[in-house]
């Protein structure tokens, strides 16, 4: 692909996730795509068979800027459990208050409207919670392995109650714009870290 075309698609990109963070995938239009780019249908066509295509790209990027601003930081701490509070506070602040996308959450926001209408789509984004899930259980599990962690903690039913404490706060955030959401999750979150901690 040449690099106008290679840029066309990234301009596509953008816009549709845009859209689609805003308005959801089913009331997203073609239409309202090739507003927001300026494409005729044949143009969007030439890099995309349709939106279902798009959307996969779209949520493709949509992981890859989710990272940037998650895991900003993350790499440098030794500390696990301090790992975990650190994706916490990215993900609360970076991410969700940090309004990265339009509509709030893309994956909190399209699993809700794509369970039960597309188990393909909604099983990708289902997929990406457990595995985020999965790299915190086992940060506290290294944790465990340290000493820096009581003995008999579940690190799954840790890392699920986390990931499902922040879409919480995110859902919530998003409805009303209020940081308090935000705030009290991350600082309960972290006491409940504590808590564990050896």
């Amino acid at each position: 692909m040449r690099k106008n075309g290679r840029q066309t698609r990234e301009n596509i990109i953008e816009e549709a996730l845009q859209i689609f963070s805003v308005k959801g995938y089913f009331n997203t239009s073609i239409n309202d795509i090739l507003s927001a780019t300026g494409l005729t249908k044949g143009g969007l066509y030439g890099h995309f068979s349709g939106k279902e295509e798009l959307w996969g790209a779209a949520y493709e990027r949509a992981v890859e800027i989710w990272k940037g601003v998650v895991f900003k930081g993350v790499r440098k701490i030794a500390d696990p459990i301090a790992r975990v509070e650190k994706v916490i506070e990215n993900d609360l602040f970076g991410y969700c208050g940090g309004d990265v996308f339009d509509g709030g959450c893309f994956f909190f926001n399209m699993l809700v409207e794509l369970s039960g209408q597309s188990e393909t789509m909604a099983g990708r984004i289902r997929s990406g919670f457990m595995e985020f899930a999965g790299l915190l259980a086992a940060w506290m599990e290294a944790a465990e392995r340290k000493g820096l962690l009581k003995k008999g903690v579940n690190h799954k039913e840790v890392a699920d109650f986390i990931v499902i404490s922040m879409n919480g706060a995110s859902a919530l955030y998003a409805s009303s714009r209020d940081r308090r959401f935000l705030k009290e999750t991350s600082n309960q979150l972290r006491a409940y870290l504590r808590q564990m901690r050896a």
